[in-house]
């Protein structure tokens, strides 16, 4: 019996890296996998419908159920048409993870308008858009008096959360990302819907350009070696997440290999208080030691 045995998964942009691993590991606990993918390069440019296949081809040929889609998810009519495959496919649909997403790097004062807005909408928007539709599909669900266990799993990074240099685009819209999966985990458990957030952390074809970290994620020479950054390190928390029975809701976790982390976002550090508002004077006196505080 696998973990994830009855459940139905939607993975978007799972043709490749993460995705790819991700798909893989919930069809080998027994889950029925819609992998979409619209095969694009990792700036977003191009299509191609194998690359969603060749995912499909493997996880059957290991005995999985998995269907293919291309569906862009960019936009609502996108990620409708997606669930509606997903519903014609296998009749309902239990989880999501919403990895699909694209990159563009260039250091702030370089960045156009258009890098700016490609990423966003490549991130945070796609993830939006599938989140949008199946929050509504589960609410209607619950509110028609259907029991709903559902789980969502929204990938950031720790691009966003704490930071690098020449991914403003891509920080904003991940670090945005782990804030709408905190809120929306909030306003979803009425309905049965768990969501949160993942931070993975591994060898992928979004960390090939990517300045000091090429090298840090490279495949050990030693083939018998453990490979820490080898994708599908954070795949079976990815599956976890989805299963019926998991506690979570509202977290964001770090994955790396066979090392995962509670990942504490924004929270209250030192304080100063008076019994009067401050004057600059007063800040300039007392902030030098709440900074070193935190």
């Amino acid at each position: 019996m696998g973990a994830l045995d009855g459940r139905v998964v939607i993975v978007t942009g799972a043709g490749r890296g993460l995705g790819r691993e991700y798909a893989r590991s919930i069809a080998a606990e027994g889950g029925r996998v819609v992998v979409d993918d619209i095969g694009c390069q990792s700036d977003g440019t191009g299509t191609d419908p194998a690359v969603a296949q060749a995912v499909v081809d493997e996880i059957v040929a290991a005995g999985g159920e998995a269907v293919a889609r291309t569906d862009d998810v960019r936009t609502m009519a996108g990620a409708q048409a997606l669930l509606d495959a997903a519903v014609d496919a296998y009749g309902e649909v239990h989880g999501l993870v919403n990895n699909a997403g694209i990159l563009r790097d260039r250091m702030f004062v370089n960045m156009s308008e258009e890098e700016w807005d490609d990423v966003v909408t490549g991130q945070l928007k796609s993830t939006f858009c599938a989140a949008r539709t199946l929050a509504g599909y589960w609410r209607d669900q619950a509110k028609a008096g259907d029991t709903v266990a559902a789980s969502m799993v929204n990938v950031s990074s720790t691009s966003g959360l704490l930071g690098q240099p020449g991914q403003t685009n891509y920080g904003a819209a991940k670090a945005g990302i782990a804030s709408l999966s905190v809120i929306l985990a909030q306003e979803l458990g009425r309905y049965g819907v768990r969501v949160n957030a993942l931070t993975p952390v591994a060898r992928t074809r979004m960390t090939e350009d990517v300045p000091g970290v090429k090298d840090l994620v490279a495949a050990p020479t030693d083939p018998a070696a453990y490979d820490v950054y080898a994708p599908a390190g954070p795949a079976p928390l990815v599956a976890w997440l989805l299963t019926e029975q998991c506690p979570a809701t509202g977290q964001t976790f770090y994955a790396k290999g066979g090392e995962i982390r509670h990942f504490l976002g924004w929270h209250y550090g030192a304080i100063v208080q008076q019994d009067a508002p401050f004057t600059v004077a007063d800040l300039d006196r007392q902030l030098p030691g709440l900074l070193g505080g935190d």
